[in-house]
């Protein structure tokens, strides 16, 4: 039996105008930026006619990209594609947590704009770097991070793709050793040392924050980027506030989901990074995404026909 999954977009991806479309062509898409402008006031002028380097600001990006990932889950749901799993990369996934009910839409977008606040905070008292390493192993990658006083895998994306965290400075040496194993190394425009040690006081706001928050059981099951298996309601929490600081296990999420008989893959946001990420995780599956009117058709066509 044919089972679909939603992958909600992580941060990386966004860009000017995004989600705009959605906004003009469907009535669903449009409930969800409300929702979100009326506890962020600015957020669709930032979504629509922000530039690069103002969606680029931890404090920007994180509500934006949000709004954008639950956005097209939304206009897809509405145009009758109903998922059987979902699992969103790093913000991303809070977007799947609310599209799975353990969170209103209301409640997850405030989490998501302290999340924004607590990252931003973490990252300017801790300054830290990453790295996207191509054409090594895992093992070989963690080899080297050893090496470093304060570098680490963080994100696990596929086969020969693995992303790192590091000080500052040590981000440019750690990238040469790389090359000296024949890898690639490419640092990313990012304002810190996402998923590793340097966020623990982001997590620990989150802890503080969700403590007061009643969360439900979810609807849908919705798979968790620190452990790559479902979500229960008693460990939703943990899992939301301990995901900052400790690395995405993307590849093995994608590979468990296929396990459960997954072989539709929708990627709902901003851009095709997750697309790509399953695509060389697995051959067998399909992946696509949706971020516009045109992608939402396609879609509609690869899954209803």
């Amino acid at each position: 039996m044919a089972k679909t999954v939603f992958v909600f977009s992580g941060q990386g991806a966004q860009y000017p105008s995004m989600g705009k479309e959605l906004y003009e062509n469907s009535p669903a898409a449009k409930a969800v930026f409300d929702m979100a402008e009326t506890i962020r006031p600015g957020t669709i002028k930032q979504c629509f006619e922000g530039t690069k380097e103002e969606l680029s600001i931890t404090i920007n990006t994180q509500p934006c990209m949000f709004a954008v990932d639950l956005a097209a889950a939304a206009a897809v749901k509405k145009a009758g594609i109903n998922p059987d799993y979902i699992a969103g990369f790093s913000l991303g996934e809070i977007a799947a947590v609310a599209f799975a009910g353990i969170l209103s839409y209301e409640e997850a977008f405030k989490l998501v704009c302290r999340r924004a606040e607590l990252m931003d905070k973490a990252a300017t008292e801790n300054k830290g770097a990453m790295a996207a390493i191509l054409k090594l192993t895992t093992d070989k990658v963690e080899e080297i991070c050893k090496k470093y006083n304060k570098a680490w895998p963080v994100n696990y994306n596929c086969p020969g793709q693995t992303v790192v965290a590091a000080s500052e400075d040590e981000i440019d040496a750690l990238c040469e050793d790389v090359k000296a194993e024949k890898g690639k190394a490419v640092k990313l425009a990012v304002s810190g040392a996402f998923h590793s040690p340097f966020m623990e006081s982001a997590s620990k706001g989150l802890a503080e924050y969700l403590d007061g928050i009643t969360l439900s059981e979810p609807t849908i099951p919705v798979y968790a980027n620190l452990t790559a298996k479902p979500y229960t309601l008693s460990d939703a929490k943990e899992l939301l506030a301990k995901q900052v600081m400790n690395p995405v296990k993307w590849q093995t999420t994608v590979e468990n989901l296929i396990a459960e008989g997954a072989d539709t893959f929708i990627e709902v946001g901003v851009g095709k990074t997750l697309v790509g990420l399953v695509k060389k995780t697995s051959k067998e599956v399909t992946a696509v995404n949706v971020e516009n009117k045109a992608t939402l058709d396609e879609a509609k066509a690869v899954v209803l026909g």
